[in-house]
């Protein structure tokens, strides 16, 4: 079977070989310093990794390692970072800890003694939006907040500044990614417009100039404060979702089986962010008509990331319309992986949860890797609805004997 067999397989919960994803979207990403560990493991090229996202300097899967280790996706990026300059264009640049990478190069990169800062859109005209520990390994967004939150003067309009309409140049570079699929690999499409209160985007890392509600802290405090003036700007966001997913569809079509709807993390590791009650009141009913388009008018599968513990809102994402959870952190409390598979793995595909990402692989060994691998196989793969992933992506510092181990188990699994 091909990667793209395999997909839409699992995706239609037939039971079969388990479909590998690494590196088709932003939340089952690779950081380029393991990227390039595995590569050389697997003896591939040596040659400078390729920042595709580098808000988490997540390194771009080209297709020798897709081969190399049996990896069953690919990924349709949109046009823009989340620092909102345009793919396509790189520079050589030396990170902190001392790799050689191709780097956007129309972020406007400085540095001081302690940080490595860039500027959405590259202009550095404004302060920059996001900036990087040299001790760290990825970026942070730097609070912009424009002065205190007037609730007098609150402007619809600030916080859909992110939210435009798709135009003409959009739509080439989709129908471009489209024609430059391969007919083996599953394809992710990662369109951008439909996450509703992403916390990643409400600081406006890719605005020069952010205006609205844009601090963490007063975001969550406006989902119970501000009840009302948040669901209008959902709202919004979703009506302009539908058009722009309208012209999405005329431009990729069937290309691609599963779209990216939302990355908003609705869990702690101890228990969810909200109650079943606030979800189903604030952000299901406009998840449900985003999913409810896509399911009445396309054939692709709606993709959810949420991490942490969010056992009690499964049941109202399904009810929303969402056919994939990611990225199943099942280490979280409350969130066993026979009872997610039990039940919910009928109505849901589990897209992740291969390994835990905070232990196991960061500082097991490999044969813990393997192990774990097997069982978590074992348990998601039957009667198909499962994708393998690790939970969330893999970061910088895993040793890659620990990788090489996550891949030889999966493989043994599916009989390779």
């Amino acid at each position: 079977m091909t990667g793209k067999e395999k997909l839409i397989a699992s995706l239609n919960h037939r039971e079969g070989p388990i479909p590998f994803d690494l590196g088709a979207t932003a939340v089952t990403g690779i950081h380029c310093l393991a990227l390039s560990k595995l590569r050389a493991y697997y003896g591939l090229e040596k040659r400078l990794i390729t920042i595709i996202d580098p808000y988490q300097m997540l390194g771009q899967v080209d297709d020798d390692l897709r081969a190399a280790i049996g990896i069953s996706t690919a990924p349709v990026w949109g046009p823009k970072n989340l620092f909102g300059s345009k793919l396509g264009s790189y520079m050589e640049w030396k990170t902190p800890w001392g790799q050689a990478v191709l780097f956007p190069d129309n972020l406007a990169l400085w540095e001081d003694e302690r940080y490595v800062y860039v500027h959405a859109e590259g202009d550095a005209n404004y302060p920059p939006s996001a900036r990087m520990p040299k001790t760290g390994y990825f970026f942070d967004s730097i609070m912009r907040q424009n002065g205190e939150i007037d609730d007098d003067a609150l402007k619809l309009e600030d916080n859909l500044e992110e939210f435009g309409a798709l135009g003409e140049d959009d739509l080439n570079w989709f129908k471009a990614a489209k024609e430059a699929l391969k007919p083996q690999y599953g394809a992710v499409g990662n369109f951008g417009g439909t996450a509703l209160g992403d916390i990643a985007l409400v600081p406006g890392p890719m605005l020069k100039n952010p205006k609205g509600i844009r601090d963490v802290e007063e975001w969550y405090i406006s989902t119970v404060a501000r009840t009302d003036f948040v669901s209008e700007i959902f709202a919004a966001q979703a009506e302009i979702a539908l058009k722009n997913l309208k012209k999405l569809w005329e431009a990729v079509g069937d290309a691609v089986q599963a779209v990216c709807v939302c990355g908003t993390d609705f869990g702690t590791q101890s228990a969810p962010f909200c109650s079943a009650a606030k979800f189903k009141s604030l952000y299901a009913p406009h998840y449900r008509k985003i999913n409810g388009w896509i399911h009445e008018h396309t054939p692709w599968k709606t993709f959810k990331h949420s991490c942490g513990s969010i056992m009690p809102l499964i049941p109202e994402l399904i009810d929303a319309g969402f056919d994939i959870l990611n990225p199943v952190q099942w280490n979280a409390n409350n969130m066993g992986a026979k009872e997610l598979k039990q039940s919910f793995g009928k109505e849901l595909t589990f897209w992740g949860g291969g390994v835990d990402t905070q232990r196991t692989l960061q500082f097991g060994a490999p044969e813990e890797v393997y192990a774990q691998v097997l069982e978590m196989c074992e348990i998601f793969g039957k009667g198909g609805g499962f994708v393998f992933n690790t939970v969330h992506n893999i970061q910088a510092t895993v040793p890659v004997e620990n990788l090489a181990a996550m891949v030889k188990a999966l493989n043994a699994y599916n009989g390779c």
